[in-house]
């Protein structure tokens, strides 16, 4: 080990492109007390008991004085926490609320059934890009992606799409920890209108509700009542930041991933069908959420022989976890027919992440379709470079030499 501390290592952006000996090194000291006071857990077992453990809290509130977690996300002044941001049992009011028009057990079938939908997305996509001799796989497809069907899923309307991209991209903009001060401002006057423009479009779906999500939380009246409109906007911006970082990330790393080993890009290619578990396993082997920064110990608490005092910032190392080789056989292997491939990649417990059946089915879709229609791809730049987030780690480009084949 170094001399620099383990925040240090893990937060620099040099280790962006490769933080996985970094993960191994840290990982033979279970929990870590690094000296701004932040305890790194970097084992599978012990991450995954915390992530369902009632003693650590979400809530920021719940830190000791003076403490911080150093890698708060944007200034959230202008809405209130998100129920990411909260714990039971307000947490999981919300969730459920948000949740009715999204999934099991009121809508089984949302997911499901947007495959159609997704599949003519990514279709269009590629269409746009037939003849040309390079492309940015971020910028030009994993990128626009989610916003399409967010876009579709919560009942934007198509001619605001091009103005509601604009407030997206600055929102996001604003999740870089190290944002310069005039930045940041900027990313919070988004933060705002995207609120102010989501609670003109919840009225419009109150008088003229259809089949999304938004009509669904104005109208629908449950045995817990319904969100209220400050509640509807901030999960609506939950959904979007959550759901396109994710997925933006988890398409772009599976491209790199089999752009680097090309026999399983051809197998995708040759039986779409194990789509499925090749994405389990680059959930595991190179997932889009490498940390959960935010949490906080309710008690003095124990774990692998340490004691994280009450109040102190926890950070959850979930890659670090997934490549835990007491946990998994070969963990640096990308093995896509991995048995009892129980990752970490979308959390775990109260907090696992609710919009991980829509990124899957996109990262599924999105891949597939890649394998099939890319002719002789190539990379530009190996390793391309990252965005500066140690917590929502993956390319800021990926350009690929080979073109896009013609639908057929």
């Amino acid at each position: 080990m170094t001399s620099t501390s383990p925040v240090q290592r893990v937060t620099d952006p040099a280790a962006r492109p490769d933080p996985y000996p970094i993960y191994a090194e840290l990982r033979r000291t279970p929990v870590l007390r690094d000296e701004s006071g932040v305890h790194l857990v970097t084992t599978y077992w012990e991450i995954r008991d915390l992530l369902q453990d009632p003693r650590i809290s979400s809530d920021a509130r719940n830190l000791a004085p003076g403490a911080s977690n150093l890698l708060a996300e944007a200034d959230e002044a202008t809405l209130p926490p998100s129920f990411i941001r909260l714990d039971p049992p307000e947490h999981d009011r919300l969730r459920r609320l948000a949740m009715r028009p999204f999934g099991p057990p009121h809508s089984p079938r949302r997911i499901h059934d947007m495959h159609g939908e997704l599949t003519a997305i990514v279709t269009d996509l590629l269409d746009g890009l037939v003849g040309g001799e390079q492309f940015d796989v971020v910028d030009d497809f994993a990128y626009p992606l989610p916003v399409a069907v967010i876009c579709q899923l919560l009942g934007v309307p198509r001619e605001d799409e091009p103005r509601f991209r604009v407030m997206v991209d600055g929102v996001i903009a604003g999740l870089n920890p190290a944002l310069p001060v005039e930045d940041r401002r900027a990313a919070q006057h988004s933060r705002f209108e995207l609120g102010q423009y989501l609670a003109e479009l919840v009225e419009h779906h109150r008088r003229h509700p259809g089949e999304d999500m938004l009509s669904a939380w104005a109208t629908d009246e449950g045995p817990e009542g319904r969100m209220s409109l400050v509640e509807m906007i901030t999960n609506a911006v939950l959904l979007l930041i959550a759901g396109h970082e994710t997925t933006v990330n988890l398409i772009t790393n599976g491209m790199l991933t089999l752009l680097r080993q090309p026999e399983e890009l051809r197998r995708l290619r040759d039986d779409p069908s194990i789509a499925p578990a090749l994405v389990e396993e680059l959930l595991r082997y190179e997932p889009p959420v490498h940390m959960l920064p935010q949490r906080t110990t309710l008690i003095d608490l124990e774990v692998a022989g340490a004691v994280i005092p009450k109040g102190a910032p926890v950070w959850l190392m979930l890659a670090s976890g997934n490549r835990d080789p007491k946990r998994f056989a070969d963990p640096d292997r990308f093995d896509p027919t991995r048995a009892d491939n129980q990752h970490l990649g979308f959390g775990f417990g109260v907090h696992a992440c609710f919009g991980a059946p829509l990124a899957r089915l996109e990262t599924q879709v999105a891949l597939t379709e890649l394998a099939r229609r890319l002719g002789e791809p190539e990379l530009v730049q190996d390793p391309p470079p990252y965005r500066a987030s140690p917590v929502l780690r993956g390319p800021r480009h990926l350009n690929i030499r080979g073109g896009v084949l013609a639908s057929t």
